[in-house]
């Protein structure tokens, strides 16, 4: 079976998938793709740099994240060519270690834009992370030092949260404990994997 997760900004898809992780799924993190695909000296990169400039490097060559992150969260345009030269290489990626782990039971793949870039197509169930809003500011705020406007861009920037728990199979509220968090999951992950026997 292949789960989809997404969710929020900050609303704790990285916690989920840890818990996700411990009880026997192989995840997929598509940042991380994301990341090893713009690394140093990789055609994505280059690509990135033709399109916006070598201003989006570090001094080393290195992409620097935080400069990207301002032109997309401040341009929908630069953030539609960003995506669009990315998206393609993610998704083809992801479904070469899909095809490479065909073995595996379960596979959980951990998307913040499961729905936006249509991984949602490769899943069999799709479960989203979800916090009310309050929550969710509050989270940013004390996690990656944002000020109002920057939250706002974050969050407006994604889909919105309402739209992934409609299109959602199963939803995680995440608003309680760290506690709470990994019992809904393994209450869920049970439900699914049952299905499977």
């Amino acid at each position: 079976m292949i789960i989809g997760l997404t969710g929020g900004i900050a609303t704790g898809k990285s916690e989920s998938v840890k818990h996700f992780k411990a009880l026997g799924a192989h995840t997929i993190d598509a940042d991380a793709i994301s990341r090893e695909l713009t690394s140093k000296g990789t055609p994505v990169l280059n690509e990135l740099v033709k399109s916006f400039g070598s201003g989006i490097l570090r001094s080393d060559g290195s992409l620097n994240r935080k400069k990207l992150a301002d032109i997309i969260f401040s341009d929908k345009k630069a953030k539609f060519s960003v995506e669009k030269i990315l998206h393609t290489h993610i998704i083809s990626h992801i479904s070469k270690i899909i095809s490479h782990n065909a073995n595996k039971h379960n596979i959980v793949i951990d998307a913040p834009l499961l729905f936006e870039v249509g991984l949602n197509k490769m899943c069999d169930k799709i479960v989203v992370v979800w916090i009310p809003s309050n929550i969710q500011v509050k989270r940013l705020t004390l996690r990656d030092k944002l000020n109002a406007d920057q939250i706002k861009q974050r969050i407006d920037s994604q889909m919105p949260i309402e739209k992934k728990v409609e299109l959602a199979d199963f939803v995680i509220d995440n608003s309680g404990s760290k506690k709470d968090l990994k019992k809904s999951i393994k209450d869920l992950y049970k439900l699914l994997t049952s299905k499977q026997k």
